[in-house]
């Protein structure tokens, strides 16, 4: 029987952190054995807002899917591509714009919000409203049944819904000869169960804040990230009693210390002034190294193959085109643009 096909993505904006793991990679992996699991570099998504600085976004790219491979992705179960090589995905993505009225873009909540964070660039393009189009040309090209998302990015997946129906409705018509099975297949959201995990610094975790602890970084950098993490700001001596909840230490314990036993006593002693914050945050760090260590050793064999990874993102956008191609050429069919 064919799996269902799920599809996601990343910006090579950066390095991955702590948060696209327990946000996106973690359940990525757990989806590769269940579905037929597509995962894109979205190059021009980064374009989206960093278009004034191209230089990083390949290397960004490459070192992202080592790190995907770090995580436990396996690029023989799963295909990893990038999104500039195969470029049908820019002709759905212009099909869709003939259809879709500005103010379907407008009203998406991430539109508004990334204006107001980034208010440092300008992004009064055409490229940046579009930015959610393009996303659902993204999934309708592999005829992607699921898409494994945040709550926060539900809207994403209902925009996608919507231009999907309407597109049907103009040209899969059931009177029409591409008709029925040919028709584009409308995404359903995969939640992703994500702890709420503040940066370093308790604010949103962000690349642009400095506030994360990265996927590569060493035994050692993680120790001193670690070191300098903001907790109770009312706890000024060990033998004041602090507060557990919302704290980003304990939220971190939670996250990545398996030793619940030993969670649970630091929390008691936190709270009753009888540990100090040394202590604390020097448990947690040994708990994410030791989670970090496969990562990091897996991450490091993909790496120390020369051309390892661009031929994984070669080849699979290889076979991710074919699929492009053979949507492209139904909806061709159905618009009546086939000459």
């Amino acid at each position: 029987m064919t799996k269902q096909r799920v599809l996601s993505g990343m910006r090579p904006t950066g390095k991955l952190h702590l948060g696209h793991l327990v946000g996106a990679l973690q359940n990525w992996v757990e989806l590769q054995a269940k579905y037929d699991s597509y995962h894109c570099i979205v190059d021009w998504h980064a374009l989206t807002t960093n278009y004034a600085d191209t230089s990083e976004i390949v290397a960004n790219g490459l070192d992202n899917a080592a790190d995907w491979i770090g995580s436990g992705l396996d690029p023989e179960k799963s295909t990893f591509f990038v999104q500039s090589l195969v470029p049908e995905h820019a002709e759905l993505y212009l099909l869709f714009q003939m259809v879709t009225p500005i103010s379907w873009l407008e009203r998406v909540p991430t539109y508004k919000e990334q204006m107001e964070q980034l208010s440092d660039r300008d992004l009064s393009s055409i490229g940046f409203l579009g930015y959610p189009l393009l996303q659902a040309a993204d999934i309708v090209i592999y005829d992607a049944h699921w898409v494994p998302v945040g709550e926060d990015q539900v809207p994403h997946v209902e925009l996608t819904r919507e231009v999907v129906r309407r597109f049907n409705n103009l040209y899969f018509r059931s009177d029409s000869s591409a008709a029925g099975s040919s028709a584009l297949v409308e995404p359903q959201a995969l939640l992703t169960p994500t702890p709420r995990l503040p940066g370093l610094d308790n604010r949103k975790m962000s690349k642009s804040y400095n506030n994360t602890i990265d996927l590569s970084d060493d035994t050692k950098t993680v120790q001193n990230k670690v070191r300098q993490m903001y907790t109770d700001p009312k706890r000024v001596r060990a033998d004041i009693p602090g507060t557990v909840e919302g704290n980003p230490v304990f939220m971190y314990h939670d996250a990545f210390n398996p030793n619940v036993a030993e969670v649970n006593d630091l929390k008691e002693r936190y709270r009753t002034g009888k540990v100090g914050d040394v202590e604390v945050k020097t448990k947690l760090a040994v708990a994410i190294n030791a989670m970090l260590d496969p990562i990091r050793e897996r991450r490091a064999q993909a790496l120390a193959r020369p051309n390892y990874l661009r031929d994984v993102l070669i080849e699979g956008s290889q076979k991710a085109r074919v699929v492009a191609q053979a949507t492209m050429a139904r909806v061709r069919d159905a618009v009546k643009l086939t000459y």
